[in-house]
């Protein structure tokens, strides 16, 4: 009897998928000293397995380094996402805006550029020094020609790596995108146009089922949050929940790194039998160096045995259905509701970083699992 056992994959609330297949994108972050290095080797990457890719960008950002780093990338092929600090992340927009204005790009392009204001709190106690809702408003001007381009992102993959349970990191990923629609729809713009802007970058744990589960009830809850603002137009495509998962460093170790390709590989394959966008399986050697082009090559690797060897990405959910998985999905949904609405009674997920609640709940999360 659980309602929403009655959806088809790519149907509303969308528990089965927010569409009809699971070819779901291989991502590798791109590092590198200088721009040029970087787009060595996000080509490079791409040439071995990658279709979807995230430059850092640096401290001296100006509009000619898009052209440097996007040089002979197909963007109509490759999904590229630009992580910088949420201050700098307007010029970033409008540099890249340009460039796929000026090649008549704007339709084909899918990515993201990374404005995350709440991450000083979270990770330092220290409030963003600007006005938050003004820049995103500006943000949502600026982008407002490229359809693909996601620029509000929810980077929960931070909860899970310091050690919050599947259920916080889902209830506080959704009160965090629910505070931007409410902020901005309170600031004028329309809510179902906030929400095609969000993107989710959650974290995957080691908890198999349970990780299969969490992203299931995330897509359901998230598109019941979104109908509840009432979107005025395109409200299938906006209620549709943009997914992209991290590996964890939670549990990775240094003492025997290769038992870090086991954990990871499992992660991956909970993500992707659970129908998310994209998956970035983190190298096993990165918490005691920079990857180097081994590591790299086999987190590439895991995910193209996955995906084009074991052909994973040819059945959309298969867990669906299954009696242990579907009472899993609807137990996360329930409790992760829960938290959800405690926040937003609380005043919702700025107030309550401000106040120093959800970093405090984490962080005893973090030593009961230790």
């Amino acid at each position: 009897k659980l309602s929403h056992l009655n959806s088809l994959p790519g149907e509303f609330p969308y528990v089965r998928g927010t569409r009809a297949d699971n070819d779901w994108l291989i991502r590798q972050d791109i590092e590198g000293e200088t721009d040029e290095q970087k787009n060595a080797n996000a080509r490079y990457a791409i040439d071995r397995g990658a279709d979807a890719i995230g430059f850092h960008v640096c401290d001296n950002f100006e509009a000619s380094h898009i052209d440097i780093l996007l040089k002979d990338i197909d963007l109509k092929k490759i999904e590229v996402n630009f992580l910088s600090c949420p201050g700098r992340a307007l010029k970033v927009a409008a540099a890249l805006v340009d460039y796929l204005k000026a090649r008549g790009l704007e339709n084909d392009f899918r990515g993201s550029v990374s404005f995350d204001p709440f991450k000083r709190l979270l990770k330092h106690g220290t409030k963003f020094p600007k006005d938050m809702v003004a820049m995103a408003k500006e943000l949502m001007e600026t982008v407002k020609d490229v359809p693909g381009l996601r620029c509000f992102t929810i980077d929960s993959f931070m909860l899970n790596n310091a050690g919050a349970y599947i259920t916080q990191e889902l209830g506080y990923a959704l009160a965090w995108g629910a505070q931007w629609l409410t902020s901005l729809s309170d600031a004028g713009l329309k809510p179902g146009e906030v929400a095609k802007r969000i993107k989710f970058n959650m974290g995957i744990s080691s908890n198999y089922f349970m990780e299969i589960a969490k992203f299931r009830a995330g897509r359901m809850l998230w598109a019941e949050i979104v109908k509840a603002y009432e979107p005025e137009a395109d409200k299938c495509c906006c209620s549709k929940m943009m997914l992209h998962a991290v590996t964890s460093q939670y549990n990775q170790t240094v003492y025997d790194p290769h038992v870090n390709m086991l954990r990871s590989m499992t992660e991956t394959m909970s993500a992707a039998l659970a129908g998310v966008d994209s998956i970035e399986t983190l190298p096993f050697d990165i918490q005691y160096k920079n990857a180097d082009e081994f590591s790299e090559r086999i987190a590439r690797n895991q995910q193209i045995m996955l995906r084009d060897e074991s052909h994973l990405n040819k059945v959309v959910d298969p867990a669906g259905g299954s009696y242990y998985v579907e009472t899993l999905t609807a137990s996360i949904a329930e409790v992760a509701w829960k938290l959800f609405n405690e926040v937003q009674d609380n005043g919702g997920f700025l107030a309550e970083l401000e106040k120093g609640e959800i970093q405090k709940a984490v962080n005893a999360s973090g030593v009961k699992r230790h």
